[in-house]
């Protein structure tokens, strides 16, 4: 099975983003749009795993410690650049507490053998990719400029103080990934959730 870690998104802040997808789907209507219901903040990409190691790994993530915090979501981006831009993106603004998560979840994970990130941690939504490219933030072998996102580019000034929301995460997921023809289909496995802070 095809895992992932990753915090949901509140339904009002989804709402926004699919309107604001709607509204501008058609400055590039060849990208590949992601569909707003399987949005996700991805705290760690497990990748494939036999299912028998499910229960290990939820045990492991249910020892990861963590604080309930708040996640801005505001302005748009492309991945690695405008110019040679592979990934439409908004961004997220949440403090330490999200890199912290994301770093914890990569430790304890670690401990079972699972390979530790190699990549800085960059919270982001990803909306639109240029085809089946890769969805990384940094530059990739053939990167070059390409026509896909060029009308976003052209407007993308306006798009860098779009506003969708602020939310708490109290809680974090561990997913199963389906690949099909229609794309990636996303199901909560186990639900872990993050403590409150006292005042």
């Amino acid at each position: 099975m095809r895992l992932f870690v990753a915090l949901d998104i509140d339904r009002e802040i989804r709402e926004r983003i699919n309107s604001f997808i709607q509204g501008i789907h058609g400055l590039a209507p060849n990208a590949r749009w992601v569909s707003p219901e399987s949005l996700h903040v991805t705290l760690k990409f497990i990748g494939e795993q036999p299912d028998g190691r499910r229960p290990e790994i939820e045990k492991t993530l249910g020892t990861v410690s963590g604080h309930a915090f708040e996640l801005r979501f505001r302005g748009c981006g492309f991945f690695p650049n405008a110019k040679t831009a592979r990934v439409f993106w908004i961004g997220i603004e949440a403090g330490p507490p999200l890199p912290e998560l994301a770093a914890n979840v990569d430790a304890s994970l670690a401990q079972l053998g699972i390979p530790r990130e190699t990549r800085a941690f960059s919270p982001h939504l990803t909306l639109a990719r240029a085809g089946n490219r890769s969805g990384a933030p940094g530059r990739q072998p053939g990167d070059r400029p390409n026509r896909i996102f060029a009308g976003l580019q052209n407007q993308a000034g306006q798009f860098s103080v779009q506003e969708f929301g602020t939310m708490s995460a109290r809680e974090y997921f561990l997913y199963q990934s389906k690949l099909s023809s229609q794309g990636a289909k996303y199901t909560k496995l186990a639900r872990f959730e993050l403590t409150r802070q006292e005042p």
